[in-house]
């Protein structure tokens, strides 16, 4: 990219201002009187023109022209100097009367018209030499690009592309399904049709990389886009998901590779920020799991909200540590304490809220892994039933404001170990609900997209293995969310919560697994069964084919947020829930499947469901 002498230093321009402000003054003139200046009005020009040269930088001083960066100039930047343009015509007029000089007054519109296209296009220079610099790169190995979007987004992302000194994508046109935009030009590019002509406009235009600039698209027609540059023979990228774009600023940087999620994606909620801001703003915050999945996300998105403390509560240390070091980068303004600590410790547990007091509890630490804890019942029953009695009881003991605890669909009709003591857990925190001054509520949803140990991860394992991709069965389904989107709706829940609600998530249609495997297959540039074998292997020990949200017994109530949801309560044996919570701590620690089922049973009145399970 050439190197300009305009904006390294900012009155660079103020010698050319005056030579142009002269320049334009004597045009007025001359072109007045058709290049015969009589003497009269020449000899005005002589007492005026050096007014003029040194009025026109002195308003462009005031006015703030010299304190604009002309490589990244806008509308709003040429009209200021057309309005220091006019200031200083209006002070040639009146300098011309205060001198009593004659002067025709067609020339000081004539001069304002030729000085603004001086002045403004010497600024307008560097922009075009940064925009249009990609003008010289037909001699580098620069990438034809197709942006599908011509909303904000792409204007953003092509906007930036234009101002890289070095780039290695050229945009050259945009493709948009609006038909008010067919055939007109933003940024000086085409909009050269609609995504059902995607595959001609690659092969017409010689395109080597197609960008989808859509971020609130939907998973389908993102999914739809992707089919056909794949029969295009174009590799394709997008940019993030809309909750990864703050205040509109879209940089080269964010141009990725379409992952799953995009694919899975819907249309964003809209959510009540103010409702969440008041509700997190200036508390004591404590994330107890906060090295895991949900946790650490829960904690970023809770930042945004400017808590006075941000507890960060686990048992591992290098997750607590990597996750403040992470939250210091990003959040240097709010204090985070980071503690170790295992919530099974009821003495450890009572001693950090007798310290910091947090006015706000999100219990996110769980044993998750289902077919795992099969095989570990009691270590399950400890962590997700113990250890979330333990955190709610000292939230309870403590002047906790707000207890949410993180719950999961695998705790509706449970039929593994995970399940059932998750659905104790929801029991539990409604119990201790009835009698406490915190506010206890759960929020219910689906597995998240990417989380440690799901899915996904172990796919793309076996795909750089180079497979086989092993499926447990051809008509397995799951619920799925990406995790900033479950923790969005997680703080817009915890916001609404007046305590013993178990809110429920509406995670959408539920996908096949196969169907997933495949994607993931494709994305990662092979074919399924022919490059990458898929495998069935069979369900594995407390696993269903079909995940559910609800009972039969409780339906849900809606609520003033999209997609988020209140179960109708149902049944629960208050008098044995107390037994429980009277004697949890004392309790042996059941050590088998059975045990486990024969508890939930009993707490849950509508118990004829799990009879079964204790046989299983």
């Amino acid at each position: 990219m050439m190197n300009l002498p305009f904006g390294k230093n900012k009155y660079n321009l103020l010698p050319v201002d005056m030579v142009f402000g002269v320049a334009a003054f004597y045009m007025a003139f001359y072109f007045r009187f058709d290049g015969n200046i009589p003497a009269l009005f020449f000899a005005s020009f002589q007492k005026l023109f050096v007014v003029y040269a040194l009025l026109k930088p002195l308003v462009f001083y005031f006015l703030g022209v010299y304190r604009r960066v002309w490589k990244y100039a806008g509308a709003g930047d040429l009209l200021l100097v057309a309005y220091a343009m006019t200031v200083t015509a209006l002070g040639l007029v009146t300098a011309s009367y205060l001198m009593m000089v004659t002067v025709p007054r067609s020339v000081f519109f004539i001069t304002w018209m030729i000085d603004l296209m001086l002045s403004g296009g010497a600024r307008a220079i560097p922009k075009l030499a940064t925009e249009k610099g990609f003008i010289l790169h037909s001699l580098r190995n620069v990438k034809r690009l197709l942006v599908v979007g011509a909303g904000d987004a792409g204007v953003l992302v092509v906007k930036e592309l234009f101002r890289q000194e070095d780039p290695r994508l050229l945009p050259v046109g945009f493709i948009d399904d609006d038909p008010n935009k067919q055939n007109l030009r933003i940024m000086g590019l085409p909009v050269l049709g609609t995504r059902e002509k995607l595959e001609r406009i690659v092969k017409d235009s010689n395109i080597h990389e197609v960008l989808i600039a859509m971020p609130s698209a939907p998973g389908q027609v993102i999914r739809e886009i992707v089919e056909k540059c794949r029969d295009a023979g174009v590799p394709v990228r997008t940019l993030p998901r809309m909750y990864d774009i703050i205040n509109g600023q879209v940089t080269v940087d964010l141009i990725r590779e379409v992952k799953l999620e995009d694919l899975l994606g819907r249309e964003p909620v809209k959510l009540d920020l103010d409702g969440i801001d008041s509700f997190i703003r200036g508390k004591s915050v404590l994330v107890t799991g906060a090295g895991g999945s949900i946790g650490s996300e829960l904690c970023r998105q809770i930042c945004r909200y400017g808590p006075g403390r941000l507890i960060l509560l686990g048992h591992d240390e290098n997750p607590i540590f990597e996750i403040e070091l992470e939250l210091g980068d990003r959040c240097s303004g709010i204090q985070t304490v980071p503690v170790i600590a295992d919530i099974k410790d009821e003495r450890r547990i009572n001693q950090v809220f007798a310290e910091f007091r947090p006015q706000i509890v999100f219990h996110a630490a769980a044993h998750k892994h289902v077919p795992l804890m099969e095989h570990n019942p009691g270590e399950a029953y400890k962590n997700n039933v113990l250890g979330t009695r333990n955190v709610a009881e000292a939230a309870d003991r403590h002047g906790t404001e707000n207890f949410i605890l993180i719950s999961t669909d695998k705790a509706v009709n449970p039929c593994s170990v995970m399940g059932a003591t998750k659905r104790i857990a929801e029991m539990i925190i409604q119990g201790i609900n009835e009698t406490s001054s915190t506010s206890f509520a759960a929020v219910r949803f689906g597995n998240v997209l990417g989380s440690r140990g799901s899915v996904i991860p172990i796919f793309q394992e076996q795909i750089r293995r180079g497979g086989p991709v092993t499926i447990t069965h051809p008509e397995m389904c799951r619920y799925f969310m990406t995790i900033p989107e479950a923790v969005e709706l997680v703080l817009q829940a915890a916001s609404m919560a007046q305590g013993g609600e178990i809110f429920i998530l509406d995670m959408g249609e539920p996908v096949r697994i196969v169907d997933m495997a495949k994607e993931l297959i494709r994305l990662s540039g092979f074919e399924p069964d022919k490059d990458i074998e898929i495998k069935y292997v069979g369900p594995r020990p407390g696993e269903k084919l079909f995940e559910e949200i609800l009972t039969d017994e409780e339906g849900v109530t809606a609520t003033k947020i999209q997609r988020i949801f209140i179960a109708r309560e149902h049944g629960i044996n208050k008098k044995e829930l107390d037994n429980l919570l009277a004697g949890l701590s004392l309790r042996q620690i059941p050590d088998s499947r059975e045990e486990i089922f024969a508890l939930l049973a009993s707490i849950d009145s509508s118990n004829s469901r799990y009879t079964k399970m204790t046989a299983m």
